[in-house]
């Protein structure tokens, strides 16, 4: 596949207008993310944004003790680093891939300058910034009033709506990470909803095989 035919398959990136493609697609990097990987720390400085094709990455605030949890998702439909684009010069949390693949890669003094322009990159990525808060704020209000397995639920979902098919690259512990609680609790809720039909699991992979019960089955913020 093109190089090309990859920079469509991210939502932001297919949404620009052909002459600001243009003058980002020679600095615009495609590189394989693993997941485990590591973009930036917290408080590290930001020196490029990312925007991912098939894979998924995690914005993850961490504590002073070391707790951590997952506060939003990033995937085909979006980037990394938006507080760079509003004057941030590092990151607030850490930023690691959750779900293998690939995604390109730019400077983040490429992306501020074409920001800076004006016109359309901008009118889209404030669109996209608005949408994330909301994700944000939803996430919040998931990990206070929802259970375990709505949780779950709805991060299997997130991650499905970010990837091809119904296979998701992905471990307990990553998600039990990702959520903030401990494997066993991961391993017990997806245990149930296996028994139910939804899902089928080997090591590092889950198998969506019936999305309606995960609907049903997700907090009502999902939706």
């Amino acid at each position: 596949m093109s190089e090309l035919n990859r920079t469509s398959r991210n939502v932001l990136l297919r949404a620009l207008p052909d002459e600001v493609s243009e003058r980002l697609r020679p600095d615009l990097e495609l590189m394989a993310m693993r997941a485990g990987d590591v973009l930036y720390e917290a408080d590290a400085c930001i020196r490029h944004v990312y925007f991912p094709t098939d894979a998924i990455v995690s914005m993850m605030y961490v504590m002073p003790s070391g707790h951590c949890t997952e506060v939003a998702m990033i995937g085909r439909e979006g980037m990394t680093g938006l507080s760079a684009l509003l004057g941030a010069e590092k990151s607030i949390a850490q930023i690691a891939v959750q779900t293998s693949g690939h995604g390109f890669r730019l400077p983040v003094r490429q992306m501020r300058a074409e920001f800076a322009r004006g016109g359309e990159l901008m009118a889209v990525l404030l669109r996209y910034i608005q949408s994330f808060i909301g994700q944000m704020a939803e996430t919040a209000a998931c990990n206070r009033h929802g259970t375990l397995e709505q949780r779950l639920c709805r991060r299997l979902l997130l991650s499905l709506d970010r990837v091809p098919g119904g296979d998701l690259r992905m471990t307990h512990e990553l998600i039990a990470l990702a959520l903030g609680v401990k494997r066993e609790g991961v391993t017990e809720a997806a245990g149930r909803l296996r028994r139910r039909g939804a899902i089928e699991y080997s090591r590092g992979r889950i198998r969506i095989l019936d999305r309606p019960t995960l609907e049903q089955s997700a907090c009502e913020c999902y939706q």
